[in-house]
């Protein structure tokens, strides 16, 4: 699993699909059970179609982050550091992990963990994450 895929999952959780087959199998149906076999692959099915088109919930990302922040007892500048960002989701924040995000965000040149290229990956997780159904603060998109 690569960087953008651990804040995704730590900011949004499970997928919609894996939601959905858990919504199914933990209903319940009066019915003979042949039919609630039937029943149940309907039910799935239709969860999953419903969960694929609707648009999800914007998800309060601040809210997320500070509760982290905060069960932690550090102090985090995660608004403005992609370390402190990532810290507060407990990910690595390691050279070699900011490397690989900015492999992954598809930085232009050699990433050798400038102040400027650090800023460079956190605007550009934090656009990430509001194309993706996060909350973020205006003052936090550049």
């Amino acid at each position: 699993m690569g960087i953008l895929s651990s804040i995704k999952e730590k900011l949004f959780g499970k997928t919609a699909e894996g939601t959905a087959n858990t919504a199914a199998k933990t209903t319940s149906y009066a019915t003979s059970p042949t039919a609630n076999a039937a029943t149940a692959a309907s039910a799935v099915k239709k969860a999953q179609t419903a969960a694929a088109l609707a648009p999800a919930a914007p998800v309060d990302v601040e809210a997320i982050i500070e509760a982290a922040v905060k069960a932690k007892g550090e102090k985090s500048n995660w608004r403005v550091s992609i370390v402190d960002l990532l810290k507060a989701l407990d990910i690595d924040s390691s050279f070699a992990a900011r490397k690989e995000l900015a492999d992954e965000l598809k930085y232009k040149g050699a990433y050798s963990g400038t102040a400027d290229q650090n800023i460079w990956l956190h605007q550009e997780v934090m656009k990430m994450i509001s194309e993706n159904g996060g909350k973020i603060p205006k003052e936090l998109l550049k």
